[in-house]
């Protein structure tokens, strides 16, 4: 970051933060909540009062992260939550009277050094590694969710398919309250619509700076199951709750630019895609499957990555197929400035702070160490035999979380795009959750084995 870029950013957090201050006494709010993430990412947080808004402004406020999950040692449980007033909405759906609101904050040490086990100052370090060789990092989003009536059955709401329009859609009231919530809280919506399966949901999000997306989507979560639950049901970003249909995604639009231009185009290559992009993309295909367990991070994300549904299962790419690890969507001439990469893999229950560092990270790395791009699939990659994969070089995607484990377990791209004690921290939480599936007797094998064994 220039000294100029570095005045700039004191100036507009001095600004947003003189804003939150005029705005709590405009708004009657009484109540903000301080939210963070752990290292799975789930939201954390705690409300202070109006009256601790200043200090906390000034100087954080402590919380003990001892029992936040991948946050503290025994030894180094003082933690302190720093506003970051850039972040700063009203709760919509929170009284107006006695009002509440809230602001992401980054976790740090009592001697107000970054904590290297935030989520978000992750992030921020790869943002960085991307600024330092030139490059802006943009994200746009694609998360699909399901409605059921409660948070103890999948009994679904409606039998309706793929951007269906009809009564039987009965989850567009709750998608259109949704869309108007992210917007009053400064989230911008670029489509809403009926996913393939039953019940099934998708809202996209407008490009953003990777860290504003990020803290986008937890924001997005977190609506969406407010709204659910205002209506009476329940929303779930599980990544495979039904049987036979698809599970829910989250697909990741990365683009990368230099001041204004579109590093990712290039008016003189066959696709328009410029060296920087195809050597990202280069790089995503070689370490995916590294970066697998943070992209697709529980059990029953393997249960969304199997044949016969749009998720991917091998490393390829294409311009059109579904089938495929990374897609280049289209654009219209004149919108050059859309040209963007596509990363399929991802589910909507992943920690999109660890997401977005680890698919940004993969292509920096393709970039500097020059990857070459594979040959374009032009054929179903599903169709191909195993040997005709392996004799053009396609990996595959690891197919449970345990194969995940061992492939991230050594990934030196991985240990240092989370630095080392996220990257323990992580690792040592999966092989806890694989372990605690593997004692689990589940309802398939009763079904399964109890009548005949």
């Amino acid at each position: 970051m220039t000294s100029e870029q570095s005045k700039a950013t004191v100036a507009e957090t001095r600004e947003a933060r003189e804003f939150v201050l005029h705005t709590v006494k405009d708004h009657d709010v009484k109540f903000i909540r301080l939210w963070f993430t752990d290292i799975l990412g789930r939201l954390k947080g705690f409300a202070i009062t109006v009256e601790e808004l200043k200090e906390a402004l000034d100087r954080g406020k402590p919380f003990d992260g001892g029992t936040i999950e991948g946050f503290a040692r025994s030894d180094e449980s003082d933690m302190i939550a720093m506003p970051d007033p850039t972040t700063f909405t009203l709760l919509p759906w929170r009284p107006r009277q006695n009002a509440v609101a809230k602001m992401f904050c980054d976790v740090q040490t009592p001697d107000g050094e970054a904590f290297a086990g935030d989520p978000r100052h992750v992030l921020k370090r790869n943002l960085k590694r991307a600024a330092d060789m030139g490059f802006t990092s943009y994200v746009s989003v694609e998360l699909e969710f399901f409605y059921f009536k409660d948070n103890q059955s999948t009994q679904i709401l409606d039998q309706a398919g793929y951007f269906d329009q009809t009564s039987a859609d009965l989850g567009s009231d709750l998608r259109r309250e949704t869309v108007l919530t992210l917007e009053q809280m400064g989230v911008p919506v670029e489509y809403s619509h009926h996913e393939v399966s039953p019940s099934q949901q998708e809202i996209d999000l407008r490009y953003a700076d990777g860290l504003t997306m990020a803290d986008s989507v937890m924001t997005y979560r977190t609506v969406v199951k407010e709204i659910a639950t205002k209506q009476g049901v329940y929303a779930t970003f599980m990544p495979k709750p039904l049987n036979g249909v698809n599970g829910s995604g989250m697909h990741i639009h990365q683009s990368l630019f230099r001041g204004e231009n579109n590093a990712f185009y290039d008016r003189q290559t066959p696709h328009h895609l410029s060296v920087t992009a195809q050597r990202f993309i280069g790089g995503l295909l070689r370490y995916a499957p590294e970066i697998t367990l943070v992209t697709n991070q529980w059990v029953n994300s393997y249960k969304r990555l199997v044949p016969g549904y749009e998720a991917p299962l091998h490393a390829s790419w294409a311009r059109r197929s579904k089938a495929d690890l990374v897609r280049i969507p289209g654009f219209r001439s004149g919108r050059e400035d859309s040209t963007r990469i596509e990363y399929r893999a991802p589910d909507s229950a992943c920690n999109p702070y660890l997401a977005f560092s680890a698919v940004l990270s993969a292509g920096l790395e393709g970039i500097e160490q020059d990857v070459a791009l594979p040959p374009e699939m032009v054929q179903d990659v599903h169709k191909l035999t195993d040997a005709e994969r392996k004799a053009q070089g396609i990996a595959s995607l690891p197919r449970t979380l345990a194969e995940a484990i061992d492939a991230a377990e050594g990934s030196t791209l991985l240990r240092k795009m989370m630095g080392e004690h996220a990257f323990e921290s992580f690792l040592t939480n999966k092989k806890l959750e694989w372990d605690d599936f593997r004692r689990e007797v589940h309802e398939y094998e009763i079904k399964r084995y109890l009548p005949s064994l």
